[in-house]
């Protein structure tokens, strides 16, 4: 059923060919997903990304704390790519088939609360344009078949704790990320291929 999700997410976009003849440059987006172990793992294996930084996304500067429950952060993950080489909207795409569901409220798999998410913090308008748009065709398409719960929000990103960072890859065989977050990158190799970088 993932896969057909998967396919049916894609089918919904029609992706602009990336253009080699502009000069390097990279851009930002900020996603909410999750604990932000498994998105970072995932985008870290998508051809484009240069850099995926685990953090919190929504809250104040003051209390970007893992500890702090009630901070008003979501669990995110800021991802420099090349536009060149990737699109917003298909990180986009592989953020709504195989990152995370979007059809949770305040949870995703075992983790609950408010900083567990689903919400798509725009970079620009353009951005901001693009995830409303996402959205309004997956709730009009009905491919999930429960209410999509991801929401438009807005603030400063927080790198998280340098032990969060790239904690996926440095503990591979930690059963959290075996159970939870290890069949996302496995979902996104097999549904998207093109787009996996080993």
């Amino acid at each position: 059923m993932k896969r057909v999700t998967g396919l049916l997410v894609g089918a919904l976009l029609t992706l602009p060919a990336a253009t080699s003849a502009a000069p390097a440059r990279t851009e930002t987006a900020v996603l909410a997903g999750g604990c932000f172990w498994g998105m970072e793992s995932v985008f870290e294996h998508v051809k484009g990304v240069t850099d995926v930084v685990s953090g919190y996304a929504g809250g104040s500067a003051q209390n970007a704390h893992y500890d702090d429950a009630d901070s008003g952060h979501a669990e995110a993950v800021r991802i420099t790519y090349d536009p060149t080489k990737i699109s917003y909207a298909t990180l986009l795409q592989v953020y709504f088939a195989v990152a995370h569901n979007p059809t949770e409220v305040n949870r995703q798999g075992p983790d609950e609360g408010p900083s567990y998410r689903s919400a798509v913090f725009p970079q620009n308008a353009s951005q901001e344009a693009q995830a409303r748009s996402f959205i309004a065709k997956l709730t009009a398409s009905h491919v999930f078949k429960r209410p999509i719960a991801t929401k438009i929000e807005h603030g400063g990103f927080y790198p998280a704790e340098a032990y969060h960072q790239d904690f996926a890859r440095r503990n591979p065989d930690y059963p959290y990320i075996v159970i939870n977050d290890r069949p996302k990158v496995v979902a996104l190799k097999r549904q998207y291929p093109n787009l996996f970088r080993g």
